[in-house]
């Protein structure tokens, strides 16, 4: 790196004329612009230069240019122009993401961020401006959205920096919505029957087993008959039916939501006999379907589904959407309450038997115990008492320290 005087030759020919103002031999561009030009190769090889009135100015820049190459923090000033939009797309489409999880954060991108961000350059924006997003977001959305929100922008702006496309992130010191303290509330057996009995035959075991196995909508319906021993009364959860809505509603079948959502769910005899009942009567039908629970090796193949529609389809998102709407409203569920409000059915039931978290986790398939706790920590009965009897054995033993009350007292 050097800094040039721009307005001076710096080996300048015998007998060349000089100016009367510096006393040195003048280029063709002395007297235009700025003065003192600074020049570089960057991190990528690639020549680079810069202007300066004052050769003060100039040096300084020189020498922080210098370190930063040479402590791996250069950032080039021209790779921040990029508009946020362009580099959010860019980091979008590179993401090793679920396929509901590019859903989702395509349609937060485009339909909340680009909108307030997307026209701004990623060195323009300022955390008053992330502010001022977050700000937008929670007057049209709940707080746990904007959350999600934020962890898609944030990550944004930390690639970035990775990136060397700007020196730091704006997101810092940005406020969020207070979390909702939205407690979960089980069914009670009477609504969970009455709403077995509003659906369709064929699908009343649908809602029972979610009942009876807490297994997610989906894995219900990418159930299999190869993964249920009637006999050991097991089930094992090893995929999930997945509808794409980014493939034109496309079925398919694809690996369990986390690693850990892979399990083996002991049976109790009332759900080994609600699905030995349904597959008498409704027996599992192979149906042709695309296999990705090892997204690198997709393949079509014959699944035999436990539960399908009457054509003997695989039963999409939307489809199921209809007939439990229909059968909540007969029942009176509130809007929004869907089929996995069964899952926290089952959990509150392993909860009242006494379960250990652990054990609820695993036959949840929560990726923690943490995410359990969260959940469904207020259903834990009594705990007040609990403590008090706790500690009062504790002092079982141990002989009163109060006297003894006086005799006519």
């Amino acid at each position: 790196m050097t800094v040039y005087d721009r307005w001076h030759k710096s080996h300048p020919k015998p007998g060349d004329p000089k100016c009367s103002e510096h006393g040195r031999t003048p280029t063709i561009d002395h007297g235009k612009g700025e003065r003192w030009q600074v020049r570089w190769r960057d991190d990528r090889g690639e020549q680079r230069k810069r202007n300066f009135t004052k050769r003060s100015a100039a040096d300084t820049f020189d020498a922080k240019t210098k370190s930063d190459l040479s402590s791996g923090q250069y950032v080039d000033a021209a790779r921040g122009k990029i508009r946020f939009r362009e580099f959010a797309e860019q980091w979008r489409t590179s993401q090793v993401h679920r396929e509901s999880t590019v859903t989702l954060v395509d349609r937060a991108l485009r339909i909340h961020v680009y909108p307030v961000l997307g026209e701004q350059t990623m060195a323009s924006v300022r955390p008053g401006h992330v502010q001022t997003l977050i700000r937008r977001c929670s007057e049209e959305l709940a707080p746990s959205t904007v959350h999600v929100l934020y962890g898609y922008v944030s990550s944004i702006f930390l690639a970035a920096v990775r990136d060397r496309v700007i020196g730091h992130s704006p997101c810092v010191g940005i406020r969020l919505p207070a979390p909702e303290t939205r407690k979960i509330t089980p069914l009670d057996v009477q609504t969970v029957m009455a709403l077995a009995n509003a659906v369709p035959a064929r699908y009343r075991a649908i809602v029972l087993t979610a009942v009876g196995t807490g297994l997610r909508p989906s894995e219900i319906f990418g159930l299999e008959i190869g993964k249920i021993d009637l006999q050991r009364r097991i089930l094992k959860v090893e995929q999930q039916l997945i509808t794409s809505a980014a493939k034109g509603n496309e079925v398919y079948l694809g690996p369990p939501k986390t690693p850990k959502s892979h399990r083996t769910i002991p049976l109790s005899d009332s759900v080994t006999t609600i699905l030995t009942t349904h597959l008498e009567e409704f027996p599992a039908k192979a149906v042709e379907i695309i296999d990705r629970t090892n997204p690198r090796q997709p393949f079509l193949r014959e699944a035999e589904l436990v539960f399908t529609t009457s054509r003997g389809t695989p039963i999409k998102r939307g489809t199921w959407s209809d007939i439990w709407r229909l059968a909540a409203d007969t029942v009176g569920i509130p809007q929004g309450t869907g089929l996995h409000v069964c899952r926290h059915t089952y959990a509150s039931a392993l909860i009242r038997y006494g379960e250990s978290v652990k054990t609820i986790q695993h036959l949840l398939g929560h990726s923690s115990a943490v995410t359990t706790l969260n959940i469904y920590a207020h259903l834990w009965p009594d705990a007040d008492d609990r403590a008090r009897a706790a500690v009062d054995s504790v002092f079982a033993d141990v002989p009163s320290m109060c006297p003894e009350p006086e005799a006519g007292r």
